[in-house]
């Protein structure tokens, strides 16, 4: 399993632009964006106002790791939806999801971002490792963004420099601009898909929308940076320098490294996106 820690990038001073992997703010847009908006061409729009959303608990400051036992009942259990069509098998989904996500976002952007293999696995996968202390980047249903992580400074002063933030703006652009009810209403709509595969995953009994809302709530606990953090580095990866920092989860890692105003932007986009998926429920 491949290590996320400062950066999926390997060392590399601001001059240098080497290939790299980098996949971590792609993981946020797709996991918690495309698994709700892949039926936008399929499932008609329901148009129903949802209930008064239940407000969000306190999120916890370390990674939520932790599972509920197999069997146990779901905290968020999503309520069935009606569908125009029949969904099909998760075997073959691909098409009609892939043809989906390039109408809502355009032809040009889905070939430029999506990998249009086992999406809906993919998409589990990578909510599930999210509030892991490490994830695979394997199964992240983008390709790589260009550029490499930049860093300033040496030694005890080494940091991910400032200009990073920039790389992440057009994947926090895309996310800000999401309508957070319709995004929710056409994941519930696809959700046994999600399940199914959560299942499939190596969790007979358990609850893919539990784990989406623990994605959710591990994301907003990240720390917010007032300044690049100071970051060592290591063979292979940078990794950063303050150890509560290093011991937090592959989600976290992610908000941390995007820069405070993208981390600002994302996390109230996040919040909105959990309303609207809490109200779909039985809590």
């Amino acid at each position: 399993m491949d290590h996320w820690s400062a950066a999926e990038d390997r060392p590399t001073y601001i001059a240098a632009a080497p290939r790299h992997r980098n996949r971590a703010l792609a993981a946020v847009v797709v996991a918690l964006v495309v698994a709700a908006t892949v039926w936008a061409l399929y499932v008609r729009e329901r148009g129903n106002a949802p209930e008064a959303p239940a407000a969000a608990p306190a999120p916890a400051e370390k990674p939520a790791d932790a599972a509920p036992p197999a069997d146990a009942a779901p905290r968020y259990e999503m309520q069935p939806r009606a569908t125009e069509e029949p969904l099909p098998a998760l075997e073959n989904s691909d098409a009609m999801i892939g043809k989906s996500i390039s109408g809502l976002v355009g032809k040009k952007a889905f070939e430029r971002f999506v990998i249009p293999d086992m999406l809906v696995r993919h998409i589990v996968a990578t909510v599930d490792n999210l509030p892991r202390p490490t994830g695979s980047t394997r199964t992240v249903p983008l390709h790589k963004a260009p550029g490499a992580l930049a860093v300033t400074g040496s030694g005890d002063e080494l940091r991910m420099d400032a200009s990073n933030s920039r790389r992440y703006e057009p994947y926090v652009r895309v996310f800000a601009s999401i309508d957070a009810h319709a995004l929710a209403e056409r994941y519930a709509a696809a959700y046994p898909l999600f399940q199914r595969a959560y299942e499939e995953l190596g969790y007979p009994g358990r609850h893919f929308n539990d784990r989406l809302i623990a994605a959710i709530d591990d994301l907003l606990a990240a720390p917010e940076l007032d300044a690049p953090a100071r970051i060592v580095q290591s063979p292979v990866v940078y990794k950063f320098s303050d150890p509560d920092l290093e011991a937090r989860s592959a989600g976290q890692k992610i908000m941390m490294r995007i820069g405070k105003e993208n981390d600002v932007k994302v996390k109230a986009k996040l919040r909105e996106i959990r309303r609207e998926i809490v109200a779909l429920t039985r809590h």
